[in-house]
């Protein structure tokens, strides 16, 4: 093959890099070992490194490229002009008739495979040097969709050969310490997918984050794929939990963002070949791009194409807009959270506030501050400031120069899987992408700190803010008896936390998802015609909207934002807890002043369980049920436990337990499990009684304290006397860890007082404790108090008798 001209795809694989690149390499691969297991990859074949090479020989290019080459100043500054001159040599010349006749003869032989005259092909350029492990090489050359007849591919490849040197692709091999001149350049020619009548976008087999592995990220846009590519659109988002993708009852597609799509590329108006631009339509903008059994069908593809290469891999896709068939169209390893540490885990946090001045996808963990540059087109690129942050509206390839000397990037357009993500990604640097109108909102000049430490969501804060960052081995963590959880409230940060050695989720809190992504109160959604504010109205139908009926919208929202919470830890248990708002907190929520009353003292008031089966909210708790049904038997997360709050006596236990059961939630069905909060008094009193009715109980140690000391716990007057280690409260927890111990019931604790408090956490170890949910920010340091008190447990046989499992 090193003397070969063309060659169909199908007769190379990964071994033949070196002769096709990286690019045409992987396609053959996978049309090779994976077509027959039902991967679709569209048809071509491929000019090898040695046409290339040939091409440059037959001209007597090389003595003129290296001189060209050498005229670098010091400073780099002049690659425009150098590339410009290398551009046009290359473009100037002419194919060797032997390869002319080649490339003709396959192009008419695919005309033959595929039943079409001329047929549209996308013109690809595959490096040798492009999509290795250690480096992405994505979107440093050249494509050209929709190249029709034996003319127009000739022309194509030749540009694809001019484009190996582009001035991002000269920059980015000065980056990563390429030889200009030993990188040669394949052209891949592929059957084009007719995606601008359907849809394409990029796909990767972890999460690109956090490096969550069980995780597969789809990006969407409608058209052609290479406005999501380079970062044109903000696209539509999926999010596949990658181990239940085997099992037909469910669907795991446990997260589905609708992106603004303001764009699309499609073929040429007149028919002919190239492409052209143009806006979506509002039904589009406000349609996703792929059902679900498509999101699942690219996901199981994702698992098939990591599992065959054996490592996370960034693929594109495309979906033919006449046959509804999907395709993969490129795979290549993912090179940023592949080269991570397993076991060495560096979080970051803001040490300082400042006013919020845009957020979009977040790039990385890290977060750097700096003067903002804005840059409103390219145009003006020659005017940034080394080491400011970059402000632009979007960072396609042909801005690499400018992006590695940014000492952070905003942009407004683009989502997490762009092109301009990608790059930032492997060039360490921190991004916020997808803001919609970062260079309206941020001043030049300004000082600003881009923030990508919460999770999916990336903060652009005003002023220079402090920051800290934490590196810990998570090899050298002690390992615990007692089943260290973790506290969890945002899907978007849930991820962030998967390296964490945890034994599950101790407490999921259902209305902060509610807050943050349903955003309405739900008897607004059960009942819309309640709500007379025009402005609630119109959210509440922009919210709605694509959806089949607003309570959908709360059922499969609410669903997915608990299945991402409930994703890292799989399969270990997951506690969902039921909605636990005050009246005045629920009344905050769109639509939500028609359906509250106001309350002298909301935090013992209409809260908890006495809202689950009211008719004030009975319609409301039918919907939070409808969720976790589908989060259970839909989307397959089986290892969900649900747990009812503040319940005051065994009547109401009895009362919320049937209005579940009326909702398919029956305890002991499907192997559901259901816990009660142990947050008042009468729990502990009446824990045996309380026993009978639930699996296990979970210790609110805010909540009981309050209510054993009489203290308001919002009160800031009565401050001093909220003391979750008095001896009257940590006597009510021993009375409760003991009654649920004699009911023969497994007993945590998921309040505050062991993050905040070491020796609280050794009180409920030498209690007995079964299980400590912690926050994330405390679990490093709190697990090892943990180990240390179930050593000096060991030492106490009193103590020691104390802690049977269940």
């Amino acid at each position: 093959m090193d003397k070969e001209s063309v060659v169909w795809l199908e007769d190379v694989g990964i071994k033949d890099v070196a002769y096709v690149g990286g690019k045409n390499a992987s396609l053959g691969e996978m049309i090779r070992s994976l077509a027959a297991d039902g991967v679709r990859v569209p048809a071509g074949f491929a000019l090898t490194a040695a046409a290339y090479r040939t091409y440059i020989a037959e001209n007597d290019m090389a003595p003129r490229l290296e001189q060209i080459l050498a005229t670098k100043d010091s400073a780099g500054t002049n690659w425009r002009s150098i590339g410009n001159q290398v551009r046009e040599l290359i473009l100037a010349g002419e194919f060797p008739p032997e390869t002319t006749t080649q490339i003709r003869s396959f192009y008419r032989e695919l005309a033959v495979r595929t039943g079409h005259e001329d047929p549209a092909v996308a013109v690809r350029s595959s490096a040798t040097a492009e999509d290795l492990p250690d480096a992405s090489f994505a979107g440093q050359q050249e494509t050209f969709l929709n190249v029709r007849g034996e003319e127009q591919l000739l022309d194509a490849c030749r540009r694809c050969y001019a484009s190996l040197f582009t001035d991002r692709a000269i920059s980015y091999r000065e980056i990563m310490k390429y030889g200009h001149l030993d990188v040669a350049l394949s052209v891949g020619v592929q059957l084009m997918v007719r995606s601008d009548l359907g849809a394409a976008g990029v796909m990767f087999s972890l999460d690109t984050e956090s490096g969550f592995p069980r995780a597969a990220v789809l990006s969407a846009n409608w058209g052609l794929g290479e406005t999501v590519v380079l970062g044109m659109v903000n696209p539509d988002k999926y999010v596949v939990f990658k181990p239940l993708l085997g099992m037909p009852a469910f669907s795991p597609v446990i997260e589905k963002l609708l992106g603004s799509k303001g764009c699309k590329l499609l073929y040429s108006s007149d028919g002919g070949a190239g492409t052209r631009m143009v806006d979506t339509t509002d039904a589009e903008r406000t349609s996703f791009c792929l059902n679900d059994d498509e999101i699942l069908q690219l996901g199981r593809w994702a698992v098939q194409v990591e599992n065959h290469y054996g490592r996370p891999m960034d693929m594109e896709w495309a979906k033919d807009g006449m046959s509804g068939e999907l395709f993969i169209v490129q795979a290549r390893p993912e090179t940023v959270q592949a080269r991570k540490s397993g076991t060495v885990m560096s979080t970051h946090r803001l040490t300082e506030e400042g006013r919020l001045l845009v957020e979009g996808a977040a790039v990385g963990d890290s977060i750097a501050s700096g003067i903002a540059c804005v840059i409103k087109s390219a145009a003006d690129i020659g005017n940034f400031v080394d080491g400011a942050v970059l402000v632009a509206e979007q960072t396609d390839p042909d801005w690499v120069p400018v992006m590695k000397r940014a000492k952070a990037i905003v942009t407004d357009k683009g989502g997490a899987t762009s092109h301009a993500a990608i790059v930032s990604r492997e060039l360490g640097i921190t991004a916020v992408v997808g803001t919609t109108d970062a260079t309206k909102v941020v001043v030049d000049g300004q000082s600003i700190t881009v923030s990508c430490a919460d999770g999916d969501t990336g903060h652009v804060y005003e002023g220079l803010l402090a920051s800290a960052q934490d590196d810990v081995d998570l090899g050298e963590l002690p390992v615990t008896r007692t089943s260290v959880m973790l506290n969890l409230a945002s899907p978007s940060s849930a991820f962030k936390w998967w390296r964490l050695p945890a034994k599950g989720i101790g407490l999921a809190r259902m209305e902060f998802v509610i807050n943050d992504m349903v955003q309405v109160h739900p008897m607004a959604l059960a009942y819309p015609e309640r709500v007379t504010d025009p402005a609630d109205r119109a959210k509440i139908k922009e919210l709605t909207r694509g959806f089949a009926d607003s309570s959908d919208y709360f059922v499969q929202t609410l669903a997915r934002g608990l299945a991402k919470l409930a994703a890292p830890f799989h399969p270990a248990p997951v506690v969902v807890r039921f909605s636990d708002f005050k009246t005045n907190e629920y009344a905050h929520l769109i639509g939500g002043s028609v359906f509250e009353g106001e309350e002298s003292n909301p935090m013992i008031g209409f809260r908890g369980a006495s809202r689950y089966y009211d008719p004030h909210y009975r319609a409301g708790f039918d919907l939070e049920c409808r969720a976790i049904l589908r989060l259970r038997n839909q989307c397959g997360f089986m290892n969900v436990i649900v747990m009812v709050p503040f319940c005051r006596t065994l009547a109401e236990a009895d009362r919320v337990l049937a209005v579940m059961a009326e909702n398919g939630l029956v305890r002991g069905q499907d192997g559901l499990k259901v816990y009660m909060m142990c947050e008042i008094p009468s729990n502990v009193i009446l824990a045996p009684k309380f026993a009978a009715k639930f699996d296990g109980f979970s210790i609110g140690s805010n909540d009981l304290t309050q209510l054993v000391l009489g203290v308001d716990r919002d009160s800031a007057i009565l401050a001093p006397l909220f003391d979750e280690q008095d001896e009257a409260v940590k006597t009510m927890i021993s009375q409760a860890i003991a009654g649920a111990h004699a009911a023969g019931i497994r007993i945590g604790i998921c309040g505050q007082a062991p993050s905040n408090h070491p020796e609280f956490a050794q009180f409920v170890v030498a209690e007995g404790i079964d299980s400590i949910s912690l926050n994330p920010d405390s679990f490093l340091r709190t697990v090892p108090v943990i180990a240390a008190a179930e050593a000096a447990q060991k030492q106490n046989p009193i103590a020691a008798a104390k802690s049977s499992r269940f």
